[in-house]
C-alpha cells in the first residue's frame, strides 16, 4: 500500500505503524491527513486505536482534522460499524483495487463517505444501545437546514438534496457546511452517525 500511495501525484506516505498503541502515537506526532486503519492489529485493534484519535481531548490538540479510512476484510464488517461510529469516514475491503484505494483516500479527505448511505444506514441502524435526546446546538438550525439534515441523513446526494429543495447544489453546499458547524461535526459519515445516535431519522 505505501508503493501505491507513494506512486500518486500529492500524496504521500508519512508513517506506519505496527499496532493500535503506534498508530495513534504516530497520528498525535505526525497529524496526517487521513489514516489507513487496519481494524484486526496486535495489542489494540483499529476500533479502539480509532476511538483514541477522535477523543476530543486529542480532536482539540490538532492543528488540522483528520480522517480515518478502516481497512477490513469483510464488507459490512460490524467491527467497521464501530470504527464509523467512532469517527472514521468509513471502510474499504483488503482485496480493493490500487484505485479503488486511491479513490477511498481522496474521498474521505474530500470530507465524503467512503461507503454507500444506504450501506452506512444497515450497519447503524441496530448499532446504539441506548438513543439519547439531540443535544441544544441541532435547536439551532433553520427550517431549511433541518430540510438539508433530514435528507443527507438519509443518504442523499448535493444534487439529489438540491433537486429535492428546488435549489441551486452550492446553496445546498453552503447549508451542509452550516449544520456540519452547529453540530461540531466532521463529515457527512459523522451526520448520519449523529442522525441514528439521535433517532433523528
Amino acid at each position: 500500500m505505501r508503493v501505491i500511495v507513494d506512486a500518486q501525484d500529492g500524496l504521500e506516505v508519512v508513517g506506519t505503524a505496527g499496532d493500535g498503541f503506534e498508530a495513534v502515537e504516530r497520528v498525535t506526532a505526525l497529524e496526517p491527513d487521513v489514516v489507513l486503519m487496519d481494524i484486526r492489529m496486535p495489542e489494540l485493534d483499529g476500533v479502539e486505536a480509532t476511538r483514541r484519535i477522535f477523543l476530543p481531548e486529542a480532536t482539540a490538540a490538532r492543528s488540522t482534522p483528520v480522517r480515518v479510512l478502516v481497512l477490513t476484510t469483510f464488507d459490512l464488517d460490524d467491527r467497521a460499524a464501530t470504527a464509523i461510529r467512532h469517527g472514521a469516514s468509513g471502510f474499504l475491503v483488503k482485496d480493493a483495487t490500487p484505485a479503488m484505494l486511491i479513490d477511498a483516500i481522496r474521498t474521505v479527505h474530500a470530507g465524503n463517505a467512503v461507503l454507500a448511505p444506504q450501506a452506512l444506514s444497515t450497519l447503524l441502524v441496530s448499532g446504539f444501545r441506548e438513543s439519547a435526546p439531540p443535544p441544544p446546538e441541532f435547536d439551532t438550525l433553520t427550517d431549511k437546514e433541518r430540510e438539508v439534515f433530514d435528507a443527507v441523513a438519509r443518504g442523499a446526494s448535493n444534487s439529489e438534496v438540491a433537486a429535492r429543495l428546488y435549489t441551486s447544489e452550492s446553496t445546498v453546499k453552503t447549508h451542509v457546511g452550516a449544520v456540519l458547524r452547529k453540530l461540531g461535526l466532521r463529515d457527512r459519515v459523522q451526520l448520519v452517525v449523529f442522525a441514528h445516535r439521535h433517532e433523528l431519522v
